[in-house]
Formats: C-alpha cells, sequence, structure tokens
C-alpha cells in the first residue's frame, strides 16, 4: 500500500499500533484511540495521533482505507462491562463505518476473532459453523453481519479477519496490556522475573500463537486485494502452554516449572488451529515468523538487560 491516507482505529492500542507503525513509512497514517488501554507511545512520529472515541460523533474519516481494530478486546475485558463492549464493539464499528463511507472510504479491514470456532485441534476454515459463547464472541459475529450489510448495501470492500493468538512480548507495544496480553508476553515476563507462570489445568491446552508482524502483514494485503469476506489470520502450527513455557526457558537460560491451577472460566476455549489456506490464495500471504523465532524476540529485550 502507497501513498493512502488510512485511519486505525485502536491505533494505540496493540495490533492497531504495530499496524499503524507498519503503514506510516508509505501512507499518511491517523491512528485514534480512546486510549481506555492502548497509549499513544506505542506510536513513532510519522503516525498522526487522534484522541478520541469510535463512539463520538466527529472522526477524521476523510480517508482511503479503514482499518477497524478498536474493541474491548478480550472476553475478560468484556465481560466486565458488557454494555460498554456492546458499544464499543458494535456501535463503534457501525459508527465509524458510517462516517468514512459517507466521505467516499470504500475499503474497510476489520478485526474479527478466531474464538467463534470454539476448541478445535484440527484447523478450522472459515466454512464451518461458529457459535457465540461469550459476549465478546457476540459481538466479533455483529461485526460480521453488518460488515455483510456494508457489502452488498453499499457495495463497500469489507475484509474480516479471524486472528489467531497474536502476541509481540511486553518489550514490544504489548506490556500496556498487562493482564490481558497474549500468554506468551505473561509467561516470559514472569519467567524472566523469576516467577512461575500460572497455567490453567494441566498445561496441554493449544494455541496457534500468531506473531504481530505478520498480522500487520495480513491486514494490509486485505486491503491492497479489497477483499470482502472474512479470513483467519494464523500459521497451522499450534503449541501447546507446557511447549511455550519450556521454550522460554530455553531461550532465557531458566529453569522455573509453571504452577497449574484450576481454569476459573466457563466454556473456555482449550485449543485453536488455523486453517489460512483461504487468505493464502487470495492474497499469498504466509506467516513469516514461527513460533521458535517469536519466543526468541518476545525474550530478547530480557536477555539484553541481563547482558548490561
Amino acid at each position: 500500500m502507497h501513498d493512502k491516507r488510512v485511519l486505525v482505529t485502536g491505533g494505540a492500542g496493540f495490533i492497531g499500533s504495530n499496524l499503524a507503525n507498519h503503514l506510516a513509512a508509505d501512507n499518511d497514517v491517523i491512528a485514534i484511540d480512546d486510549t481506555y488501554l492502548g497509549t499513544p507511545e506505542n506510536l513513532t512520529d510519522d503516525v498522526e495521533f487522534v484522541e478520541v472515541s469510535v463512539l463520538d460523533g466527529d472522526l477524521p474519516a476523510d480517508v482511503d482505507v479503514l482499518f477497524h481494530l478498536a474493541a474491548l478486546s478480550s472476553r475478560n475485558m468484556h465481560e466486565e462491562n458488557p454494555q460498554r463492549g456492546c458499544r464499543v464493539n458494535v456501535e463503534g464499528f457501525v459508527n465509524t463505518v458510517e462516517q468514512v463511507q459517507a466521505n467516499g472510504c470504500d475499503t474497510v479491514v476489520y478485526a474479527s476473532t478466531s474464538s467463534i470456532y470454539g476448541s478445535r485441534t484440527e484447523p478450522s476454515p472459515e466454512s464451518m459453523e461458529v457459535e457465540s459463547q461469550t459476549a465478546y464472541e457476540a459481538s466479533k459475529l455483529a461485526r460480521e453481519r453488518y460488515a455483510e450489510y456494508y457489502a452488498t448495501h453499499h457495495d463497500m470492500n469489507m475484509a474480516g479477519l479471524r486472528f489467531f493468538s497474536v502476541y509481540q512480548g511486553f518489550g514490544g507495544n504489548e506490556a500496556h496490556k498487562g493482564e490481558y496480553a497474549n500468554t506468551v508476553a505473561q509467561f516470559a515476563d514472569a519467567i524472566a522475573n523469576g516467577e512461575a507462570p500460572e497455567l490453567f489445568g494441566n498445561g496441554n491446552q493449544t494455541r496457534d500463537f500468531t506473531h504481530v508482524s505478520d498480522v500487520a502483514r495480513a491486514c494490509e494485503l486485505a486491503a491492497d486485494h479489497e477483499l470482502t469476506g472474512v479470513y483467519n489470520v494464523g500459521t497451522e502450527n499450534p503449541y501447546s502452554f507446557n511447549e511455550m513455557v519450556a521454550m522460554i526457558n530455553d531461550t532465557l537460560g531458566t529453569d522455573i516449572d509453571p504452577e497449574y491451577i484450576e481454569c476459573p472460566f466457563d466454556g473456555y476455549v482449550h485449543d485453536t488451529c488455523a486453517d489460512i489456506s483461504k487468505f493464502h490464495e487470495a492474497t499469498g500471504w504466509e506467516p513469516q515468523i514461527d513460533f521458535e523465532e517469536g519466543i526468541e524476540l518476545v525474550c530478547e529485550p530480557y536477555l539484553a538487560d541481563n547482558a548490561l
């Protein structure tokens, strides 16, 4: 993507800031965020930051492309305030798309979620039946239905990306998320500080961990190809939490055993695995960072600190 005027909502957050910084090298990028969780410190000087909510009525909407990442972005965050979650995740989506559409924008890439597949060890294709066991998942499915409306009624390009377990680490732009950060970031930080990470059950649950740099490329490609529909963004190579902890220990040169605790959540998704063939066929995208390299990138800042 080159020489486009781009709006990234949730642009000071984890994925949004990585995307905004990635695009700013070749485009005019505006990042908006209400700083409920994001921080403008995540953004480079090349990105224009505007502190505003996606629920507001006067957004900087005169853009060529909208990347809509603003959300209460986890089950727990959503459940703490379901009404706010619905307003931000659903009403905020509609409000933002309405404003950019009124200004002539016809290309939108938005964040959905892989959680709607439930627990699966086999690769999950976009064609399979999905469900919403949580309000968070319901809000993301609502986005997908509204996207169908905008694609049909307004002839817009509406690409929904179902992200699988996106991570970067506290040394990147994920530190501000704290307890809501990906388990890779949380466990690496705990182990690096001599603490035992807490794993639900026996630690054999699996996730399709996807590095945020690959996700940023996926967002850009979805816009470049003016896609409509829903697409998985993952690696097709899940790892268990036990494997992840062992890899972190190996990389950091530590030997800290995890603490196993009872899962406190009903409907907890035990396993995820993406089928990325649809998105690969549409764009040629495939992940460039495997999990072993990703763990090294997450651990690198801690190793550098220890070397000082």
